[in-house]
């Protein structure tokens, strides 16, 4: 089992990897035609080099085969997310911290400085809504326009680097074949990265407004002083049980070394804020 593309099988084996669902058995007819729909009239993957990639990676223990069905192994499905990652960015990581954190500090800054400066009912609330207003869309707008950005160069990158390891087939057929599908799939999933980018936009928009909203609307809704503790309480819990939660189980690094480093960062941005905001 190997996690590299060097000739025309191990493209259709990425495909296989991404096009089946974890879990559920695929026929293998059905298989086939997502396979062709990558293809283009200059390049086709014929039945025998299909079924030639389907017994390789059966027995390399990627799938089982039953009758005319395929279905990932436990091994099939790891190395298949894995490569969906890689290639279509599934995982909203970037965009899920981005949020928490925006929206943590937004709604701290904005709390604090309606406290501290004492501001009515209605005015709090006109800052609130305009100031986390602006920073959920600019995070939308940022994450849409710079994903789309970065991904895209990353997946020509990605691009060249596959195309750079096929270039060594001695075949001239199949190696002229393997550049071509490798185009056509990269087409394809040049679709595919703008649509995660949309969803990752939306992601990041709407978990800094909620972030950010909360502990706003427990501000805005208690009476004095039981506002102020209720609502950094919200702001506490959102930090603690799910950015520091989130960050430590995805870097696999000791939560209290995530909570130092997410309070140290949220405390410093939100002292500056403070800073610029009373000068």
């Amino acid at each position: 089992m190997s996690f590299e593309i060097q000739e025309l099988l191990d493209i259709i084996r990425v495909i296989i990897l991404i096009n089946i669902a974890k879990g559920k058995p695929l026929p293998k007819s059905v298989l086939k035609r997502r396979i062709d729909r990558i293809c283009t009239k200059y390049v086709c993957i014929e039945t025998s080099d299909f079924d030639k990639t389907l017994t390789e990676m059966a027995a390399e223990g990627l799938i089982l085969v039953h009758d005319e069905s395929v279905q990932l192994t436990d091994q099939g499905v790891k190395l298949g997310k894995e490569w969906r990652k890689l290639l279509l960015k599934k995982e909203p990581i970037i965009e899920v911290v981005a949020g928490l954190t925006d929206g943590s500090i937004t709604g701290l800054v904005v709390v604090l400085s309606s406290y501290i400066a004492n501001l009515s009912l209605g005015t709090a609330t006109f800052a609130a809504l305009l100031t986390l207003a602006a920073v959920a869309i600019t995070n939308f707008s940022s994450f849409l326009l710079g994903g789309i950005t970065e991904d895209l160069a990353d997946m020509l990158t990605l691009q060249t680097l596959i195309r750079y390891s096929v270039s060594d087939i001695p075949n001239g057929a199949e190696r002229n074949k393997s550049l071509m599908l490798v185009k056509q799939l990269f087409t394809v999933l040049h679709k595919e990265i703008s649509r995660a980018n949309l969803y990752a936009a939306i992601i990041c928009g709407t978990t800094t407004y909620l972030a950010g909203g909360m502990p706003i609307i427990v501000y805005l809704l208690l009476p004095h002083p039981i506002d102020i503790i209720l609502a950094l309480s919200v702001v506490g819990f959102i930090i603690g049980a799910f950015l520091v939660r989130y960050r430590s189980q995805r870097t696999k690094v000791h939560w209290k070394i995530t909570l130092f480093e997410t309070v140290a960062i949220v405390a410093i941005a939100v002292i500056a804020s403070l800073i610029v905001g009373s000068i």
